[in-house]
């Protein structure tokens, strides 16, 4: 205990030469307060950061519901086996930002992958998980058992009628679903196949990459078990405030961001190719096979990039159809526009005669785009191009949300400005 007290007070205070601390007897004292708050501040850090992973990474609950429910028959999938059974799915690191969205980084079938599982609100992270499958009867009831297949493609596309709109290509995606639904290829539906798509139905972020998955700009999806589903591994992300703690990436400040994001991201030449991967999907979101989306979270966090500096998507969740923000702002009272705000930037015009929310957006996908690429683009442009840019993008920025207006004035906007980007990298690496 004697060389414990010894050790201490040569820690503390060896700083300071024994005339300095008889000249200032106040500072010793200053000093062990200094000394003692930075070891409470960083103690409180480190139980805020352990509190919000307990919180937020939840994998190994994820796992015990979804296997045993498979053991059970209640579900199936092409990836229950590896999951359940020979244990061959590597879980790796938590990158769940919400709660009731578990998201992993993981290795399957030697490949580096994405797993992502919902968490139903029921389950707490206090909560044992013995109680988890308390969850079969309210996520995996439909279909019931009896349900005929004739009757199931119609439940199917009574669903993504009300989700997507009455869209013509619909059976084709109809088609699509029951083929996944077939993981073991014998030409039959069976409920447990069954009651595993429907579940992965109602998760919003598995209904896009199912409506996009012909576009090269979105995750390819792997495999799945019940409604937890695998999709290639996450791109690397435009936005370096990831690596911060999720309770403190609001305090970043704006001028400290993009100071990080100009020495920290990529040379401009492979910003300018990300870039135009982000036109190009914004193109794929407006008229597409399944009717238009909206991206109603516009910021950098969702601008992820591959190895090859190709542009992916890195979240769907906060992409919507037309249909369900149409659906949203329908008869919706409202005292100002931001009464009208679907997400966190689909806003529309309140009509303040009628006190309703109007149908059409205040800005389309391309203008909250071109906002976000001013500060992305802009920073480090080659000084010949970067007046043209600023130009292009400002006339951008202030494109209409009104229907007749996108319509005439969206692709000739975009088009120009990929092509002025994408004369600036031709013909050199960057291309």
């Amino acid at each position: 205990m004697r060389r414990l007290r010894r050790l201490a007070h040569l820690v503390l205070f060896c700083p300071f030469s024994k005339g300095l601390q008889g000249r200032l007897p106040g500072l010793r004292a200053r000093y062990v307060f200094l000394v003692w708050l930075g070891v409470f501040a960083g103690s409180w850090l480190a139980y805020v950061h352990y509190a919000s992973y307990t919180e937020l990474c939840r994998g190994h609950a994820c796992q015990v519901v979804i296997c045993d429910q498979y053991r059970k028959g209640t579900i199936s999938g092409s990836m229950c086996q590896d999951l359940c059974d020979l244990h061959t799915v590597e879980w790796r690191a938590c990158l769940s930002s919400l709660p009731g969205q578990q998201v992993y980084s993981g290795l399957w079938q030697g490949k580096e992958v994405t797993i992502k599982c919902g968490i139903e609100g029921s389950l707490h992270s206090k909560a044992s998980v013995d109680a988890a499958p308390r969850r079969e009867p309210v996520l995996f009831h439909k279909p019931t058992r009896g349900t005929s297949i004739k009757e199931f493609r119609e439940m199917t596309l009574s669903f993504l009628k009300a989700n997507l709109g009455d869209l013509p290509s619909l059976p084709a995606l109809v088609g699509q679903v029951l083929l996944m639904a077939d993981f073991n290829k014998d030409s039959r539906v069976s409920l447990a196949e069954a009651k595993s798509v429907w579940a992965l139905l109602q998760r919003h972020e598995f209904l896009l990459l199912l409506s996009l998955q012909e576009k090269e700009h979105a995750s390819r999806l792997l495999g799945y078990c019940g409604d937890l589903y695998v999709t290639e591994g996450a791109p690397r992300s435009s936005w370096h405030g990831a690596a911060l703690p999720p309770l403190l990436r609001p305090l970043l400040p704006p001028a400290l961001h993009r100071a990080l994001q100009q020495w920290l991201g990529p040379a401009w030449p492979w910003r300018a190719k990300i870039a135009i991967g982000l036109l190009e999907f914004v193109e794929d979101l407006f008229h597409g096979s399944y009717g238009t989306f909206y991206m109603c979270e516009t910021t950098l966090a969702n601008v992820g990039y591959t190895a090859t500096y190709d542009f992916k998507m890195a979240d769907l969740q906060q992409v919507a159809p037309e249909a369900a923000v149409r659906r949203f702002l329908q008869g919706r009272h409202c005292e100002h526009s931001t009464d009208c705000t679907y997400g966190r930037d689909c806003r529309a015009p309140c009509d303040k005669l009628m006190r309703q929310c109007k149908g059409d957006l205040i800005q389309p996908n391309l203008a909250k785009v071109c906002e976000l690429l001013r500060d992305y683009l802009l920073p480090g442009a080659p000084a010949d191009l970067r007046e043209e840019l600023g130009r292009q993008l400002r006339t951008c920025t202030t494109l209409s949300g009104l229907a007749s207006q996108v319509e005439a004035h969206h692709s000739l906007v975009l088009s120009h400005l990929k092509s002025l980007l994408w004369k600036e990298i031709s013909n050199t690496k960057y291309s």
